[in-house]
């Protein structure tokens, strides 16, 4: 792991920080993990292809505890109904931890839909949806997972859409003792993802291709060989120790960001779990505690 001088513009706000730097073309930090066949590389492009026969996708090479990950994106363009473009963090086994971004597809002229939710110790339900405010089908655009031990960010174009903050002190779980995988991938998901399945993949448009640029991980690589329970530790601040995503302006969302989120929220967001009464009888009690 090489230590290196990371200089962070917009969120980090110009700060100028020591961590652990991966920032590489796509073979550097990942591999195929499915569908090799439907992998087509253009330089410093990576396109995947869903068809009737087979999506694709794409793994880490390494596991990484708190840091930030960020690949930009160009989602597949015109009729995209019925398929998912996902870009994740998941660590392993059944009470795994997982932030997760999936694109929703929509017939043309149609909004895309961002989908967020978030995994602790296996439990998930914590969806929350937005339309975007711009074309994602036109130009690359930043998608990025930031997470250290106060909050996970999820961000676009290093706007927040999205913030779980570390609740232990409420008695809630938070997930910081679990390196995690990077994943991204694009598959058919015509049951659920338009309209609640009402829109059906239309076949005569495929394939479906979504393109990827700007592979960047700055963020703590843990070894095979540590003990997840060592990882944290590991991978955080100590005596002379320091890594910027410990940083004290880093450990809440400042006024401009805060202002940010609230825009995306009042203006964009279509869907939140925490007010699905339906589903939630009961307000989950991280709702109950942090209204973001």
């Amino acid at each position: 792991m090489a230590v290196s001088v990371s200089v962070f513009l917009g969120f980090f706000l110009g700060l100028v920080l020591v961590g652990l730097v991966s920032s590489a073309k796509f073979d550097q930090l990942f591999q195929p993990s499915w569908a090799n066949d439907h992998f087509v590389y253009e330089g410093e492009l990576l396109k995947l292809k869903l068809d009737h026969y087979s999506g694709a996708g794409f793994s880490s090479k390494s596991r990484y505890m708190f840091g930030k990950v960020t690949i930009q994106i160009k989602l597949v363009e015109g009729d995209s109904a019925g398929t998912v473009t996902a870009f994740y963090m998941s660590s392993d086994g059944p009470n795994h931890n997982e932030f997760d971004f999936e694109f929703l597809g929509n017939t043309t002229g149609e909004p895309y839909t961002i989908q967020t939710n978030i995994y602790v110790n296996g439990v998930g339900n914590r969806e929350q949806r937005l339309n975007l405010w711009f074309d994602p089908t036109k130009e690359f655009h930043s998608y990025s997972l930031f997470w250290n031990q106060r909050h996970v960010l999820f961000l676009v174009d290093d706007t927040p859409i999205r913030v779980h903050p570390n609740m232990e002190n409420k008695g809630l779980p938070f997930p910081k003792d679990q390196p995690m995988g990077v994943y991204s991938s694009i598959w058919n998901a015509d049951d659920w993802a338009t309209q609640g399945g009402r829109v059906k993949t239309d076949w005569s448009h495929a394939p479906f291709i979504a393109t990827y640029t700007g592979f960047q991980i700055d963020a703590c690589e843990v070894p095979a060989s540590v003990a997840a329970t060592e990882s944290a530790k590991n991978c955080s601040s100590s005596g002379v120790k320091r890594y910027w995503w410990d940083e004290p302006t880093l450990a809440e969302l400042n006024v401009h960001q805060s202002h940010q989120l609230k825009w995306v929220r009042a203006r964009h967001m279509v869907y939140d779990y925490c007010t699905d009464t339906a589903r939630f009888p009961v307000m989950p009690l991280e709702c109950v505690h942090h209204r973001h």
